[in-house]
């Protein structure tokens, strides 16, 4: 299974604050998952910069850290026009914010892929595309 993890999942790992994030358990067993090799990662390109610029505004003494930590896995990104047109056209159909849409637009347009969100009220809006889980209800690759 190929997981795309949006930047509300990635957040909770680097955040490390499970009495502020809900969730923080889910999310922290799943970055292990992808780091010992159990799941497969894939990004959309932005993703990076994009964790890297909340963790800047609401982790000032780990932010650096963190982002260090993440850009260490060398996750692979899904750079391609089809994602770009899924994405774009997810975004008008749901009403979402591009950069929210670009991680459903990687799993959607891959095979075995799954996006796993904590942003629940992107998931409301974007379940009835397929591909998404919430974290909340994440059960793992079985």
């Amino acid at each position: 299974m190929i997981v795309v993890l949006d930047a509300s999942v990635v957040l909770k790992w680097v955040l490390e604050d499970p009495a502020r994030e809900l969730d923080t358990e889910r999310a922290s067993a799943i970055i292990q998952a992808v780091v010992s090799g159990g799941l497969e990662i894939l990004q959309p390109v932005h993703w990076l910069a994009e964790v890297a610029a909340v963790a800047a505004r609401l982790t000032l003494r780990t932010a650096v850290r963190g982002v260090e930590m993440l850009a260490a896995l060398q996750s692979p990104t899904a750079d391609d026009p089809n994602v770009m047109r899924r994405a774009t056209t997810l975004a008008i159909e749901a009403d979402q914010h591009l950069f929210d849409t670009l991680y459903h637009a990687v799993a959607l347009e891959h095979e075995h892929a799954l996006l796993v969100t904590a942003d629940d009220r992107y998931y409301l809006k974007a379940e009835r595309y397929g591909t998404i889980v919430a974290l909340r209800d994440w059960a793992g690759a079985s």
